[in-house]
């Protein structure tokens, strides 16, 4: 999964537009716009503040699912960064989960301006069926997303060739294979570390400049 030298983006602008629990809220302007989900205390604020190099952009917590609501960012006035509840909670109560599921799904399913979402997955662990589900229902509805690899610092690289990131990104891709015949778009991040950034911000910026020419 090597990923060639890549040039440094650079975000002039990040500014929280709005918060709000109806799909019906959000703004109104036609510009693109990314999704960033994941199970809960995946590492999604740590993420989007590297990612806008604003470490107070999206409040970060030690508490699994703090965020609660759709999270609207502005990016240099050209596409919206949307933080969006993560999901998994186990403490969650079960009014709270159908709460958080209909809200996740009716922004998927009737957000027009939504170009892709990104899936954020904990590089630690091997795949979860809630990640693999939650990706075949964004397939299902003709959604494009790519994954996230999150807190790959935390590895370990002991030499031993079956425990390293490459070893667990691999067995990664083979389930992915088993439901899918091609791989999405992966990137592997820290935001301890700010690996990956530069390389999600270009991926980005490519495909608006695809969407601006249409």
């Amino acid at each position: 999964m090597a990923q060639s030298k890549i040039q440094k983006v650079k975000i002039k602008s990040a500014k929280f537009i709005v918060s709000n629990q109806s799909i019906e809220k959000c703004p109104k302007v036609n510009i693109p716009e990314y999704a960033f989900i994941g199970r809960s205390n995946v590492g999604k604020s740590s993420l989007i503040n590297m990612l806008t190099n604003n470490k107070k952009l999206a409040k970060t917590s030690s508490t699994p699912g703090k965020t609660r609501l759709i999270n609207h960012f502005l990016i240099d006035d050209t596409w919206h960064l949307v933080d969006l509840p993560g999901y998994g909670y186990a403490k969650a109560s079960k009014s709270e989960k159908k709460e958080f599921h209909k809200l996740i799904t009716d922004y998927f399913t009737k957000r027009n301006q939504l170009v892709s979402a990104f899936i954020l997955v904990d590089s630690r662990h091997e795949a979860q069926k809630i990640d693999i589900e939650f990706m075949k229902w964004l397939t299902t509805n003709n959604i494009a997303f790519a994954i996230i690899f999150t807190k790959i610092d935390k590895i370990k690289q002991n030499g031993n060739p079956n425990d390293g990131i490459e070893f667990k990104i691999n067995n990664y891709k083979k389930v992915l294979l088993n439901h899918w015949e091609y791989l999405p778009k992966m990137f592997l991040s820290s935001s301890v570390k700010h690996i990956g950034r530069d390389n999600i911000l270009q991926y980005i910026e490519k495909i608006n400049a695809t969407v601006t020419q249409k």
